[in-house]
């Protein structure tokens, strides 16, 4: 193997060196249980107030509007089912877009079930909603609308604060959520900048360990908790903090977001190279090239004529580490909501992998990506079952 490169960073990072020593330590030293009253207890809560402190900086919000969650999926899920849960007497009817991550879609699912009515709003080719079909979708019942910033399978940013701006003005009771899971410490994520209510995180997509995350809840929002127990974080999320995770978070979260600007401009330099070098390759087809409306560190290629978990197994062989669509259902073998949403065509459903970066990945990581494509793709074509 002649080298390796990682380029599934939107399924997970690698932890960051100083998250993982922080963690180390609070494991090991600092352990007390946070709600304990004696010394160790303290240093525990100690911990958190400070995370809690530094991610509130990072979003500009307060730290009282900051609850720590075990990851995005809880995030996602207290907001809607809480949120909904909280105003349901205020009306029946949702908003959310047709490629919402699964832990947006299947809680929308269980609303539905619950004789709620939720409105899937379609996107064009480039993966980006109609504010007309939402402006069209508001009404005197619409409680909740809940719209991903940017899209984990294809990258596509959503017109956050136009949405929120319509929302205010047609269906000013809705609370507005927004999953920032693989916006937040790419491109700028500011709730208030945005006008909304409520917005989800999670820990492993900007290098802090797995297992953790947090939501943000403007103050004055309506909403009720999802898990009910000893009244840890004034009784919105019941259970011991999972403290070594949130202190690692909060220095993870400090750190993508101090140097955002300059991550940023790199990863759309490797975007753009890798766009303009697999372009050339025979039978490519590359989902969103244009820039404004696509996050810096994801590109979706369709490859006519191989099937995504066989370009991806053979990619890892040469140390190419790469998703079929998103990592959190790429073990079941249904086909992508996201891809049939933009209107991919039949051939290429199956055949689609994601390429994602992060603010270590080099140039030479993504130009051996391009080298290793170049030699496999029509090696495998070969044996394609016509």
């Amino acid at each position: 193997m002649e080298m390796e490169a990682y380029l599934d960073n939107a399924a997970t990072t690698r932890c960051s060196a100083r998250a993982a020593e922080i963690m180390m330590r609070l494991l090991t030293e600092d352990y007390g249980n946070p709600s304990s009253l004696h010394t160790m207890g303290a240093r525990a809560e100690n911990y958190i107030k400070e995370a809690r402190k530094k991610i509130a900086k990072t979003i500009k919000a307060q730290e009282k509007e900051i609850i720590f969650t075990s990851g995005g999926t809880e995030a996602n899920n207290m907001a809607v089912l809480g949120s909904v849960e909280a105003n349901k007497r205020a009306g029946n009817h949702i908003i959310t877009s047709a490629i919402e991550h699964a832990s947006v879609e299947q809680p929308m699912r269980r609303l539905e079930e619950m004789g709620y009515h939720v409105t899937y709003l379609p996107v064009n080719a480039e993966g980006v909603i109609s504010l007309d079909d939402l402006e069209a979708a508001l009404d005197h019942e619409t409680i909740l609308v809940s719209i991903m910033q940017v899209n984990n399978e294809i990258g596509s940013i959503q017109p956050i604060k136009d949405a929120a701006a319509l929302i205010r003005k047609k269906a000013p009771h809705a609370l507005i959520h927004t999953d920032a899971i693989q916006s937040y410490g790419k491109i700028e994520v500011y709730p208030k900048s945005l006008d909304i209510d409520l917005l989800s995180v999670s820990g492993h997509k900007i290098h802090a360990p797995k297992g953790v995350g947090f939501l943000y809840v403007k103050e004055k929002t309506k909403i009720k908790p999802v898990l009910y127990g000893g009244g840890q974080q004034k009784g919105m999320r019941s259970g011991t903090e999972n403290v070594p995770a949130i202190a690692a978070l909060g220095e993870a979260a400090a750190m993508i977001c101090a140097s955002r600007k300059a991550s940023a401009e790199h990863m759309y330099d490797l975007r753009r190279f890798f766009i303009r070098e697999a372009a050339l390759l025979d039978g490519v087809t590359i989902h969103g090239t244009q820039e404004k409306d696509f996050a810096p560190h994801i590109v979706s290629v369709s490859v006519d004529g191989v099937r995504s978990e066989v370009l991806l197994h053979a990619l890892e062989e040469k140390g190419v580490y790469v998703s079929a669509g998103s990592a959190c259902s790429s073990n079941k073998p249904s086909v992508s909501r996201t891809l049939k949403a933009i209107g991919m065509k039949e051939s290429l459903l199956g055949s689609t992998v994601r390429f994602s970066f992060c603010e270590a990945t080099t140039k030479e990581e993504t130009d051996y990506a391009i080298t290793c494509m170049r030699e496999i793709i029509p090696f495998l074509r070969q044996y394609t079952r016509k």
